[in-house]
This record gives structure tokens, sequence and C-alpha cells, in this order.
């Protein structure tokens, strides 16, 4: 079965009674070239264990499936799950789970079905998910890769360079963990039905060490939040607004000691900037 091409997709649909629901963000894939490419970019082969999260009717499953030890779908809507039984009937090493990705433990997830596999992770992401499911992701330290299909713009702003004024806290957050590089670009008319934006292929690779030593990580990322807090401001107003315990004169010192103006905005500075300007307010008292 063909399940990129439009007649065949409408008529499966049709049969099943399926309806397209705005709220889960469904987006189909019609070009079977836009699946493949996907997962050749995840690299996936009989060694692994693929995670898939919203498989829709399975186009990029079924190229999983061609390549991988064992792939496992999470799909959160239950109408699409006779659909599913049907597409994926001819692919023994495809097992679809039925439920919502953010409720589930995906390292108990990983170890129970991808016993002697290399668990990785390969999704076409509803845009609405993206942020919280990446970030899950990045929590569950079994996944060596993520390789996913979400909004361009998205993709750009989480492998902008750090210091870049496309960077953002969630960016900062990734990049702590991950090496992240935007692969390509999927236009709109790709998909049914088609979205308003352009899409894009992210891939991230764990690292085997965060790129810069930090002493309090819940300290580090709170003062990484806080950078972004009042984007427009300068560091000194954004952090000062983030950590009511400090005040202004500390942060201002504290962003001094670190070789920085005191004018600097918080999209100017890098992991390491990060980390340095983290301990230099942990060695003031607040």
């Amino acid at each position: 079965m063909e399940l990129c091409d439009y007649h065949t997709i409408r008529v499966l649909l049709e049969r099943h009674g399926f309806h397209f629901s705005k709220s889960m963000g469904q987006n189909f894939l019609i070009d079977p070239a836009v699946p493949a490419d996907i997962a050749a970019a995840s690299q996936a082969d009989r060694s692994c264990g693929v995670l898939e999260i919203g498989p829709g009717i399975g186009p990029l499953t079924a190229e999983l499936a061609r390549r991988a030890g064992k792939v496992v779908s999470v799909e959160l809507d239950r109408s699409l799950l006779p659909v599913l039984a049907e597409t994926m009937a001819e692919y023994p090493n495809v097992e679809i789970v039925p439920g919502d990705v953010m409720k589930l433990d995906l390292d108990a997830l990983a170890a129970e079905k991808f016993q002697g596999l290399r668990p990785i992770v390969c999704a076409n992401l509803p845009y609405n998910i993206t942020t919280p499911v990446l970030a899950k992701l990045v929590e569950s330290p079994c996944f060596e890769t993520i390789t996913v299909l979400i909004q361009k713009e998205v993709a750009q702003r989480l492998s902008a360079p750090q210091g870049s004024a496309d960077g953002g806290a969630f960016s900062m957050f990734l990049q702590y963990y991950m090496e992240t590089e935007a692969l390509f670009d999927v236009p709109p008319e790709k998909f049914l039905p088609a979205p308003k934006v352009t899409s894009a292929v992210l891939r991230c690779v764990r690292r085997k060490a965060p790129p810069v030593a930090v002493r309090d990580e819940a300290f580090f990322f709170k003062v990484i939040r806080g950078a972004f807090l009042l984007r427009r401001k300068t560091l000194v107003n954004s952090l000062s607004a983030a950590l009511p315990g400090y005040g202004r004169d500390v942060i201002r010192n504290a962003i001094m000691h670190c070789g920085l103006s005191p004018e600097v905005r918080g999209e100017r500075l890098t992991l390491a900037d990060f980390a340095r300007l983290a301990e230099a307010l942990q060695a003031h008292p607040q």
C-alpha cells in the first residue's frame, strides 16, 4: 500500500471514518521521498530500536521498519489504531502503543521493548507539542539520537549557534545535552492538509558529556531561563526580574566579572558564558 498517495490516503481514511484533528496537529506526508529521507537521516539500522511519536497512518513507520530492528510507535488518536492495524500488518517488527507520550515512562518503555537494541527516536512531531516532547526525550538518557520533523523556524532556533539572536532558553537546554543540526526543509505542499509554514528535519546526537562543567545544573538553567525572561531587556534587567534574591549590583558585578558588558543581552551569551555567570552569582550571597 502506497501510504503517501493522495487517493490511497483518502480512500483509507474514508473507509475507517477518520477525520483530521486540528487540536492534535495532524498533517500526513504525501510525498514518499520525504519519509524515506527522514528515516535515512535517523541512521536507523537493524541494531536500533526506534521510538516514533504520532505515526499517523504509518508512512515513516514503514520506512523505519525496513531499516530498524524494531519500531515502537506511540499514537494518541485512538481512531487511527484500526488504520495502523491495516497499514502496518506486513511489518512484524512494528508495535503500536496507544497513549500519550507525555505520560509514559520512556526509559522503562525502551528497556521493555528494545532489549538488545540501541534506542533512538525518529518522528514527524505535531507542531503544538514539539518543545515538551523534545524536553522529555532529552531527559530520557537512553536515547542516543533524536531525528524529528518540526516547524522550520523552531529547527533553526534549536540549531542556532550559541550567542546568536536566534537562540533561546530551550535551545541552550537542548545544546547542553545534544549536538543539534537542521538537515533539510519540507515544504507545506508535501502534507495533507498543508500547514501554513515550512517544516525541517532536526537531528540531535547525545553528547558523551556536557560541553561545560556546571556545579549546580538547576541554578545554571535557572540563570539561562532568567536571561531570556525579558528578551528585549539587558541581561541585568532580565536577571533582576528572574532572581529576586539577587540585587542589581550583585548581578551587574557578576556579569562584569565574566568579562561581559553590563549592557549585554542574554541572547549573546554562550553555554560557557552562562556557566561562568552562574558560578559568579553563586559566589555572592543573596
